[in-house]
């Protein structure tokens, strides 16, 4: 028996924003129910975003979990960072931080619910 990473489910109390800001960042094509949307981007399996009213955005690092991680690799970590913060994402780390992540060349944002994602080189 094997297995494959069929979706990934993110909560997030503003449906729209959160479809939003992965679509932009990952490109692809969203569909919309009530209450959820699917992201379906070449080579990643379908992002589901879920609608959740009660989700409360983890405090990670320094406080609770962080829910969800997701690590993306890019050719571009600048045209990377533009990206993930014109779409309303935020950068966790600050840029002469980098070195305390597990990966010095990695880069820890959270997207608008949240939820904390890596880019690292490709």
């Amino acid at each position: 028996m094997s297995f494959h990473l069929m979706s990934l489910t993110v909560d997030a109390a503003d449906l729209e924003g959160e479809s939003a800001f992965w679509h932009r960042l990952l490109g692809g094509s969203l569909t919309r129910t009530a209450t959820h949307h699917f992201l379906r981007a070449d080579g990643l399996p379908v992002i589901v975003i879920q609608h959740a009213p009660g989700q409360v955005p983890p405090q990670w690092p320094d406080g609770a979990s962080q829910q969800m991680h997701v690590d993306l690799a890019t050719d571009d970590l600048a045209g990377a960072e533009q990206r993930v913060l014109a779409g309303g994402g935020r950068r966790l780390r600050p840029a002469e931080d980098v070195g305390s992540t597990a990966r010095p060349d990695s880069r820890v944002y959270s997207s608008p619910a949240g939820h904390p994602f890596c880019v690292r080189p490709s």
